[in-house]
């Protein structure tokens, strides 16, 4: 858990070395600052600021272009305050043309995330498990990339570069802008939603040793669900699971609230919750009350 007073040593190059080591990393998604701490809590070692969650928890709408960077990184800032461990987050389309890429790197940047993600769909976009995506053209991609590698100014920013075209125009052309993507500056390459265990094999296949691989097991969306093995035996350096926090959040609500029309009341499903105790703990009060001790006025002065 990310304290008050304190933070880590240099999470982007934490974020180096697990994409530089043998075996996948695991990212689950969080969808904001409480989720983040779980993720955290719960031992893994990156959080993935999930887009298609950021825009479900702030305007409870689906993941089709309707947030800006501005509220992005700022819901960024948030996530990677609450935690110690490197956080990825979506970047959607850089929120325009090369130009706004760099104001969004710079913007991520200062918000302290270790790594984002651009994609190559037309503005507005889709979450990428969506039908009716389109894509722009690669050479105006590979401008954006080569923006995003010169406008950061931490080279050990992780650049990840998504494309969208593998449902639009084949596997072939998505394994083709991947690598035209690295070759502008990418640092990890993201094919986003192929359709078959097949597929993902040509992705692992045509890509090995041109970058780190991004492999996105979106929960109920168009990619089969491999096991974590059979991942690792493709070579994918990260694996993305990016709503499940979210899914799972939604139907414990969606229970605790039809108990409370049920009944009248929660009593019937706090055993399946939290204590209020437990909860204060989770999220941080003991450390608050700490700091209340350190700071209180001295009787002795």
């Amino acid at each position: 858990m990310g304290d008050l007073l304190t933070g880590p040593a240099s999470p982007r190059r934490q974020l180096r070395q697990l994409l530089a080591a043998p075996g996948p990393t695991i990212a689950p998604g969080a969808y904001d600052a409480l989720s983040a701490r779980l993720v955290e809590q719960a031992g893994f070692e990156v959080v993935y600021m999930t887009g298609f969650g950021t825009t479900a928890s702030l305007l409870g709408r689906p993941d089709v272009g309707l947030l800006g960077g501005a509220e992005m990184a700022d819901h960024a800032r948030r996530l990677v305050d609450a935690v110690e461990r490197p956080v990825i987050a979506d970047a959607d389309t850089g929120y325009g043309n090369a130009i706004n890429v760099v104001r969004t790197v710079r913007s991520y940047e200062q918000a302290g995330v270790a790594g984002l993600h651009l994609e190559d769909q037309v503005m507005p976009k889709k979450c990428g498990h969506m039908s009716g995506k389109a894509v722009i053209e690669t050479a105006e991609m590979v401008g954006k990339i080569r923006a995003a590698a010169d406008a950061r100014r931490d080279e050990d920013l992780v650049l990840i570069a998504r494309t969208d075209a593998a449902a639009v125009h084949g596997l072939e052309a998505a394994i083709e802008r991947a690598h035209a993507y690295a070759a502008a500056g990418a640092d990890v390459l993201f094919v986003e939603a192929p359709t078959s265990a097949e597929d993902i094999a040509t992705v692992a296949r045509e890509l090995a040793g041109v970058a780190p691989l991004v492999f996105n097991w979106a929960e109920g969306g168009r990619t089969p669900p491999l096991s974590l093995e059979e991942i690792a035996e493709l070579g994918f350096a990260l694996v993305l699971y990016p709503i499940a926090t979210l899914l799972a959040a939604t139907t414990a609500v969606q229970d605790v609230l039809a108990t409370i029309a049920r009944d009248g009341g929660p009593q019937a499903a706090m055993d399946r919750l939290p204590t209020f105790d437990g909860f204060t703990d989770l999220i941080g009060l003991p450390e608050v009350q700490q700091l209340e001790q350190r700071y209180a006025p001295r009787t002795d002065a």
